[in-house]
């Protein structure tokens, strides 16, 4: 099958700042990538690069087959055939919604574009709002305007840049399963920019994870989240402490916890001193357990408790409680490791 995008190896930057290295992702028809980092890392160039705003250094980008950049290349944006959805949503005040969803549709007839903008407001949930004006609208309903607008033509690729920034944590999450069911819906190639690792969970079928103009890694959540290539990503991806351990076997390590197995051979020998990633979800209260540790800070979560635990050794461990499990602040409460994932990092 052919790739809706394809970038490949690109460099880009600004004047003689490079900042990005050697950036490759692919993207297969109606799947949603993100680009996912902190502030600075290059995420929104790439996003630029591929909308034909920043020429790149060396490399290529391809939509639907076609080379639309290059060293020698950078066709205009007006001519990828891409959409975009902004971080300010960019709606005309002065335009009706349903005039907001037309307005890439110049080039179609007039039964062609009141049927498509009729469409697009039924997938987004808004027919009911076709007469009104974008300020008399919530954000997460502009969100969806906005999103009407840029599919409307059928872009070969939609960009995605922090389109929720500027909503609640809450709202971005559940804005974020809103618009993949969209997408999804529309069959729509889409990327998405975020700093925000619960929004590229919700909507992305594959996430490359960034940082210094460089992808750390590629993947799904769940393979960022057990199996991090770098220590970076085991930072950046989800919660965890890094404790010491000794490799006692190709699979096995010991740390103060206790032993660790795991399925895949470390690359460290027996006797070898590693550091070991562990999740909150690894380290279960368990008052039956050998171990205890005393509670240092607790912080409620609803459904359950994430409490930061320190060992008579010293070693601070997190752990992830159903919240029935109350405890007080220097309480002891016994712990015990399960653990789906070693991962182990070598020491330098």
């Amino acid at each position: 099958m052919t790739s809706q995008l394809d970038v490949e190896n690109i460099d880009c930057g600004y004047d003689d700042l490079q900042v990005l290295n050697q950036v490759s992702i692919s993207l297969q028809p109606g799947h949603i990538g993100c680009m996912l980092g902190p502030s600075g890392c290059g995420k929104t160039t790439v996003l630029r690069a591929i909308a034909g705003f920043e020429p790149i250094w060396r490399g290529r980008i391809l939509i639907d087959g076609i080379e639309v950049s290059s060293a020698k290349t950078c066709l205009v944006p007006e001519k990828r055939n891409i959409g975009m959805v902004f971080q300010d949503f960019a709606l005309f005040p002065h335009l009706k919604v349903e005039d907001n969803v037309r307005f890439g549709l110049r080039g179609m007839e007039r039964k062609q574009q009141r049927a498509r903008v009729h469409e697009m407001l039924a997938i987004v949930g808004m027919p009911a709002y076709a007469q009104a004006y974008p300020h008399q609208l919530s954000g997460g309903q502009q969100q969806r305007i906005a999103l009407a607008r840029a599919l409307a033509p059928r872009p070969g690729v939609l960009l995605l840049d922090e389109p929720f920034s500027n909503m609640d944590a809450e709202m971005r999450e559940q804005l974020a399963r809103e618009v993949r069911s969209i997408l999804n819906q529309e069959n729509s190639t889409a990327i998405l920019v975020t700093h925000d690792q619960n929004e590229a969970f919700a909507m992305a079928d594959q996430i490359c994870v960034m940082n210094e103009g460089s992808i750390q890694q590629q993947g799904s959540g769940y393979d960022l989240y057990h199996e991090p290539a770098n220590r970076f990503v085991a930072d950046f991806i989800g919660q965890g402490v890094i404790l010491p351990a000794t490799v006692e076997s190709e699979t096995t390590v010991r740390t103060d916890l206790g032993i660790i197995h795991g399925s895949a051979p470390l690359s460290d020998a027996p006797g070898a001193t590693v550091d070991v990633l562990i999740r909150p979800d690894d380290v279960v209260h368990d008052d039956n357990a050998s171990e205890s540790a005393i509670v240092v800070e607790k912080a409620f979560r609803g459904a359950d408790f994430l409490y930061h635990l320190r060992m008579d050794s010293g070693i601070e461990v997190m752990c992830l409680a159903p919240s029935h499990h109350n405890h007080k602040i220097n309480e002891r409460i016994g712990i015990r490791l399960n653990v789906d994932h070693l991962v182990t990092f070598s020491r330098s």
